[in-house]
C-alpha cells in the first residue's frame, strides 16, 4: 500500500483535479470500513456522517455474501431472461404507489435523471423543464442543464429551463410565519408556467428532489407537491419526485421521501439510486403504464448493458432484506429525532445555530452570524467540519451559502453516535463564540 503522501502525489498525476476529495487540503486515506465507521491507514475510526451511498451501513455481511453468491454463480448482459430482476421489481413495487408499475434499471442516479428526461419528453412531446433553484440532478449533460447549482458557474441556462424558488421556510420568499407557505411556494410555480406559456413554449416537467439536500436540507412544505403537480398537469407537464438521495426509508416514517406530501400526491416518475446497492452502482427509474407506452411507441429500442444485471439485483434484494430486518426505517425515526432534539438543545444555548431541521436521518444544521437577518455563517461551518475531523467525524457542508452542515449517515447511525456528534458540535461552538 502507497504511503498517504505517495498516494496524494500519484492521484495528482493520474486522477483529473476536478475530482475533488472531502478534506481536499488533507484528505483522509481509508482503507476500510464497517457499519457507520470508517478506518484510515493507521488504523484510526471515523463516525461517518456523510456517507449515505452506503445506506445499511459499509461492508454490511449480508450484502457482500449476496453479491459473492451471485457473482460465483452469473453476471450477464441485461439482455438475457434472468428472475432477479423480476423479484427485484416486484418487491420495489410494493413500496411505491399503485400507479407506478414499470421499472427500468441503470446504474446510477445521473443515469436514471436522464432516463426521466427522455421519458418526459417523450411522453408529453414537449420540451421546457422547470427545475428548483439551487438544485441538483446529475453530472450528465442533460441534468447539468436542469441543475443551477452548476450550470450557474458554466454556460448559464438553457432556454428551455426555467427555474422556481426554492421553498425554503427558513429563508426563502415566504418563511415559517406565513401562513400557507406551500399554497404561496406552488404559486410561483404557476408563474413559471405562465411565463413558459407567454413565450410561446410548452412544459414537459417539473423536476425536484423530494427533500432538496444540495440547497441546504430543506424539507418542502407539505402540500407544495400536491399543488404543483395540479399546475403542471394542467400544463400538459409530468411531475418527477427525485428520491436518488433520500429514498430507501432515509425518512423513517415512510420509504419515500415524497410520501411526506401526503397519501393525495403520486409523483409521474420516481428516480432513485445513490442507496440502492449500498455502494454498487444500482439505480432506477419508476413510472406508470401510460408513460412506459409512450416510450415503447417510438420505436426506438431501450436497453442497458448492466442496468438490472443479476448481481445488482441480488444485492438490490439484500439491501430491502436488511432494511426490514434490522428496521432500519425505525432506527432512522428514532435516532434522527434525538439527533434533532440534541442540536435544538444546543441551538438555546449558541446564537450561532439559526436553525435545526430534518426528517429521519437527513438534518440540516444552519449557521448564521446574525440571527435577526439570517447571515450565511460559512467560515464557522467550514471551521465546524474542519474541527470535527479533528475530532474523527466526517461532516460536510451544503446550501447556497455553504453553511448548512449536513447529516446523511448510513442507517445504523446510533443514539450514542448522535450523543458523540452533538457534545462535539457543543465543545467546538463553544470555541469559535469565544474567538478561540
Amino acid at each position: 500500500m502507497f504511503r498517504k503522501e505517495d498516494s496524494i502525489e500519484k492521484r495528482n498525476k493520474l486522477i483529473g483535479q476536478s475530482c475533488r476529495l472531502f478534506y481536499s487540503d488533507d484528505p483522509l486515506k481509508i482503507v476500510r470500513a464497517r457499519g457507520q465507521y470508517l478506518y484510515d491507514e493507521n488504523g484510526k475510526r471515523y463516525l461517518d456522517c456523510i456517507s449515505n451511498v452506503q445506506h445499511v451501513g459499509h461492508c454490511h455481511p449480508s450484502i457482500t455474501q449476496a453479491a459473492t453468491v451471485q457473482m460465483e454463480l452469473l453476471n450477464a448482459n441485461t439482455r438475457f431472461l434472468h428472475d432477479n430482476i423480476l423479484h427485484y421489481a416486484d418487491r420495489l413495487s410494493a413500496t411505491l404507489p399503485e400507479k407506478l408499475s414499470v421499472f427500468y434499471f441503470v446504474n446510477s442516479g445521473s443515469e436514471a435523471n436522464d432516463l426521466a428526461l427522455r421519458l418526459a419528453h417523450e411522453y408529453t412531446q414537449n420540451e421546457d423543464v422547470i427545475v428548483l433553484d439551487h438544485a441538483y440532478h446529475g453530472h450528465l449533460t442533460s441534468l447539468i442543464d436542469i441543475s443551477p447549482y452548476k450550470f450557474r458557474k458554466l454556460t448559464g441556462q438553457k432556454a428551455w429551463v426555467h427555474v422556481a424558488p426554492l421553498p425554503d421556510t427558513y429563508r426563502g420568499l415566504y418563511r415559517e410565519d406565513h401562513p400557507n407557505p406551500a399554497q404561496a411556494y406552488a404559486d410561483t410555480v404557476k408563474e413559471v408556467i405562465d411565463q413558459v406559456h407567454l413565450k410561446g413554449r410548452k412544459v414537459c416537467a417539473f423536476f425536484a428532489e423530494s427533500l432538496p439536500s444540495v440547497g441546504g436540507q430543506i424539507l418542502l412544505p407539505k402540500g407544495y407537491s400536491t399543488k404543483v403537480a395540479e399546475y403542471v398537469h394542467s400544463a400538459g407537464g409530468l411531475f418527477v419526485a427525485d428520491e436518488v438521495q433520500t429514498g430507501f426509508g432515509r425518512v423513517g416514517s415512510h420509504f419515500w421521501a415524497f410520501q411526506l406530501q401526503g397519501d393525495d400526491f403520486c409523483p409521474d416518475i420516481v428516480t432513485m439510486g445513490k442507496p440502492m446497492g449500498n455502494g454498487h452502482p444500482l439505480a432506477c427509474v419508476a413510472t406508470t403504464v401510460e408513460i412506459a407506452a409512450a416510450f415503447t411507441a417510438n420505436g426506438v429500442e431501450y436497453f442497458n448493458t448492466f442496468g438490472g444485471n443479476p448481481v445488482s439485483c441480488a444485492i438490490g434484494l439484500a439491501v430491502l432484506d436488511v432494511i426490514e430486518k434490522e428496521d432500519l426505517r425505525g432506527n432512522a425515526s428514532r435516532v434522527g429525532a434525538y439527533l434533532q432534539e440534541q442540536l435544538k438543545q444546543l441551538q438555546t444555548k449558541h446564537p450561532i445555530i439559526g436553525d435545526v431541521r430534518g426528517v429521519g436521518l437527513f438534518v440540516g444544521l444552519e449557521l448564521v452570524t446574525d440571527k435577526d437577518q439570517r447571515t450565511p455563517a460559512t467560515d464557522a461551518a467550514a471551521q465546524v467540519v474542519r474541527r470535527l475531523k479533528e475530532e474523527y467525524i466526517c461532516v460536510s457542508t451544503d446550501g447556497p451559502w455553504e453553511n448548512v452542515v449536513k447529516f446523511k449517515p448510513p442507517m445504523c447511525f446510533s443514539m450514542e453516535d448522535a450523543q458523540l456528534v452533538s457534545d462535539k458540535i457543543d465543545h467546538i461552538l463553544t470555541d469559535i463564540e469565544s474567538g478561540h
